[in-house]
């Protein structure tokens, strides 16, 4: 018996959830109230308040639920000592974070209401402290990575590596929130591999080849 309540309690934390992606991607997360949230989920708002302290708990349990872009493990990889290539490295990550951004829909999901759905203000100050954290840490990475493959390319970085790894966050996730607004307007995957090239060339990087079937994927860009 203790067995079956508990299944069906992690039942319906997981039917809340559901209930607040859909609800907070449909009218946002400011116009979505906790009574909304366990209609949606044929659930009562008392079992809102036995799964989550307030709406930030429960945004950040549905944050959580997901691996959003540029908080995906090849990120750290690239950072390791042993690596032999860390901008390849992060390179494949960012590959794999918007191959998953085009075919989750969840991650699709989360990361839009993550980026265009959420006001923070002071009742939200956990969930911006979230997104800081995690923009900080994807950002002190980067700059890891790109200096370390500067050491070993002796070259000299035109910029700060700090601005530069600022600069290099801004534009992955700057097209994935642009792709959001309208995926039509232009294929994420090549485009990001493009750019990604593009900008560390303006660093001073010389990249290898892209194999065959990255080099199609490339060719795909209209430009």
């Amino acid at each position: 018996m203790a067995r079956r309540t508990k299944e069906e309690a992690l039942a319906t934390r997981h039917r809340l959830l559901d209930a607040a992606e859909l609800l907070f991607q449909a009218q946002g997360v400011s116009q979505t109230t906790l009574q909304q949230i366990a209609q949606q989920a044929g659930a009562t708002r008392g079992a809102i308040y036995w799964h989550f302290k307030d709406k930030a708990d429960l945004f950040n349990a549905m944050m959580e639920r997901v691996i959003l872009p540029l908080e995906t493990t090849p990120r750290a990889a690239a950072t390791a000592p042993n690596v032999e290539d860390p901008l390849a490295e992060i390179e494949e990550g960012m590959v794999h974070a918007l191959n998953l951004m085009t075919t989750d829909l969840q991650v699709r999901r989360v990361f839009d209401i993550a980026t265009h759905k959420v006001e923070y203000t002071h009742d939200m100050a956990s969930v911006q402290q979230r997104h800081l954290d995690a923009r900080n840490a994807c950002v002190a990475d980067f700059e890891k990575a790109l200096r370390m493959a500067a050491r070993r390319g002796r070259i000299k970085l035109p910029v700060p590596g700090h601005v530069a790894a600022q600069g290099l966050h801004a534009l992955i996730s700057g097209l994935i929130q642009n792709w959001l607004l309208d995926p039509e307007a232009f294929d994420l995957v090549p485009t990001g591999r493009r750019t990604f090239r593009v900008y560390l060339a303006g660093l001073g990087f010389a990249r290898p080849q892209l194999g065959a079937a990255a080099a199609a994927e490339a060719e795909t860009v209209v430009v």
